[in-house]
Order: C-alpha cells, then sequence, then structure tokens
C-alpha cells in the first residue's frame, strides 16, 4: 500500500502542474462552458489511457531516442504551435472555429453535441501528442516492483490513473466554467487566450530546441 501511495501521489502531483492540457481545459470552458470542456476532459483522458496501457504493458516502442517517439514530438510541437494559433486568432470568440447558428432546441442540442466532440477530439490528440506523457507514465512503472508489478496491480493503477486524471480534469472545467467567474473574466478572455495561446507556441519551441541540441 505504501508504494501505492507513493506512485498516486507522484501521479496527482504531476497533474498540478500546469501544461497544454490545462490551458486546452481552460480556454473550451471559458469560452464555452464546462460541459463543453467535458468533452475535451474525456479525450485528454482517454490519450491518457492510451500511454498507461502501453507503459504497464511493458510496451518499449517509445524510449526517448527511437525514431517513433522523435517522431511524436515533432507532431507534438506542430499540433501546439497550430493551437496556440488557434487560441490567438479566436479570442474572444465562443469556440475555436465558427460554428453557423442553428435554430431552435434540435439544432441547439445538435450544435452543442457538435461542440463536444469537437472538443473530446481536440483533447485527445492534445494528450497523445504530448511526449512527456508517454515518459511520465513510462516512468511510473518502472518505480512498481515486487507484488505490485503482477497483472492485478497494474490494472488496479491504471483505472485509479485514468479515473483520477478525468475527475481533475472535470473539475478544473467546472471551476473555471463557474458563471461567476465567466462574468468576471468577460472583459479579460481575449487576453486570457492569447496568453495561453502564447505558451503552447513557447512550450513547442522550447521541445523543438531540445532536440536540435541533442
Amino acid at each position: 500500500m505504501q508504494q501505492f501511495m507513493i506512485v498516486a501521489a507522484a501521479h496527482f502531483l504531476a497533474l498540478l502542474s500546469p501544461g497544454p492540457d490545462f490551458f486546452l481545459i481552460a480556454r473550451t470552458s471559458l469560452s464555452t462552458n464546462w460541459r463543453t470542456a467535458s468533452g475535451a476532459c474525456l479525450g485528454i483522458a482517454v490519450a491518457n489511457g492510451i500511454f498507461i496501457v502501453t507503459a504497464f504493458a511493458g510496451t518499449a516502442v517509445l524510449q526517448p531516442d527511437s525514431v517513433l517517439f522523435v517522431a511524436l514530438q515533432l507532431a507534438g510541437c506542430t499540433y501546439l504551435i497550430y493551437l496556440g494559433v488557434l487560441f490567438i486568432r479566436f479570442a474572444g470568440t465562443n469556440t475555436l472555429e465558427e460554428m453557423p447558428v442553428s435554430q431552435g432546441r434540435n439544432g441547439l442540442l445538435a450544435q452543442q453535441a457538435i461542440m463536444w466532440w469537437r472538443a473530446a477530439g481536440i483533447g485527445f490528440l492534445s494528450g497523445i501528442l504530448n511526449p512527456k506523457n508517454a515518459l511520465f507514465y513510462a516512468s511510473l512503472a518502472a518505480m512498481l516492483t515486487g507484488p505490485y508489478a503482477s497483472a492485478g496491480w497494474k490494472t488496479i493503477y491504471g483505472v485509479w490513473m485514468f479515473s483520477i486524471v478525468l475527475l481533475w480534469d472535470v473539475l478544473v472545467a467546472i471551476m473555471i466554467g463557474n458563471k461567476a467567474v465567466l462574468r468576471r473574466f468577460a472583459h479579460a478572455l481575449p487576453w486570457l487566450e492569447r496568453v495561453s495561446g502564447g505558451m503552447l507556441i513557447v512550450l513547442a519551441l522550447g521541445v523543438l530546441a531540445a532536440l536540435l541540441v541533442r
């Protein structure tokens, strides 16, 4: 149980540090609502789940020096820059891309569904194209020793981590998407979006610079 607490604590502390996923959830929740942002939360959690299964299954295809891992880093950097540009370009609008306004209740529900699935897709890409996720879960898997490295315990770890990622991200979306918070940040939202977009671009350029100096 002590090892479980250590691994679980390390995993949760990593969630507390703002990264691309946090900026994506915050931006989506502020510009739309927490229900739409929950799509991004699920997409991010699914991407994390894939890395968890890969790491705990002992798959070593994403070694830091492998061609596949470098390709993932390049693809991730490209996507972060693209996402950052979108944040800046559409700062102050309701969605990442303009959508036609539908009339009637059915049209509104259909529009909300489209926005939710779009957020889920963007969230999945954000999570799966983040090479730090692969390294992080591989490091956690390497911490497992003795009876805690059994298939049963790995399943417990995997379910726990997936659940915590999803619940924490949804909590962040709900807190940021609170109506009082939205009213308070209504005028500042365009600048918050521009800052978030700039941060994503800086993160991507930092990873690219690290790749070039290897």
